[in-house]
């Protein structure tokens, strides 16, 4: 590979951070809000511990409208909140907004379905013993479904990288945006070849990670 590192080596790296920037903080606070977002489905569907059919369809509505959009579609779609919020819609605080919203829907429906797995009978037997629909959710609902939650989380982690790579297309900077501008245009294959290492080695890494992280839990 016939690479001006000298050139290259420092965008690289600020792709690199921005990446990871990314897809931090997107899992940090999209997987927030799609955990609650996703007990908030389980627990007010019909016989859930909180059971109110307007809210659960309200919420149910909105995840099936918003989770399927294309992403390189969705990003451009919220344009007019990202510029109300962060007050662009380019750069690396514009595409993490656009990410974290993508995600919560997107996770959302994910806590939704492994909660869905719990014996019903564990639950009604916490209730019979008095015990509160917080205390529930805390102390009951996460903790059983923990290990299937963290595989899905490792699963939405890949996704969010990929999404990334996507945000790149349309100025949000990071290796998506490092590889379009350095490599494709540029027509150097090689460019393009270390961005997709680097990308592959990161979900490798996070998908052993998850994996390792789940049989602990699931052992608990």
């Amino acid at each position: 590979m016939n690479i001006d590192w000298q050139t290259i080596g420092p965008v690289l790296l600020t792709s690199i951070g921005q990446t990871v920037w990314m897809v931090l903080a997107t899992m940090l606070v999209g997987g927030l809000l799609g955990l609650l977002l996703g007990i908030a489905l389980y627990t007010t569907r019909a016989g859930g511990i909180l059971a109110n059919r307007l809210v659960f369809t309200v919420l149910n509505v909105l995840v099936n409208i918003i989770r399927p959009i294309p992403f390189i579609i969705f990003i451009t779609a919220i344009g007019p909140l990202t510029i109300k919020v962060v007050g662009t819609t380019l750069g690396t605080g514009a595409a993490t907004f656009a990410l974290i919203v993508a995600a919560t829907f997107g996770i959302s429906r994910i806590v939704e379905q492994n909660l869905v797995t719990i014996d019903p009978g564990v639950i009604e037997a916490a209730r019979a013993m008095g015990a509160s629909p917080l205390r529930i959710i805390v102390t009951l609902l996460v903790p059983e479904a923990l290990g299937p939650l963290i595989l899905g989380y490792t699963f939405v982690f890949v996704a969010v990288v990929d999404m990334t790579a996507v945000a790149g297309a349309v100025g949000g900077g990071g290796l998506g945006d490092f590889a379009i501008s350095y490599g494709y245009q540029r027509f150097d294959w090689s460019v393009t070849v270390i961005a997709v290492v680097i990308i592959i080695v990161l979900v490798q890494a996070a998908q052993y990670l998850g994996n390792w992280l789940s049989r602990k839990a699931l052992r608990r």
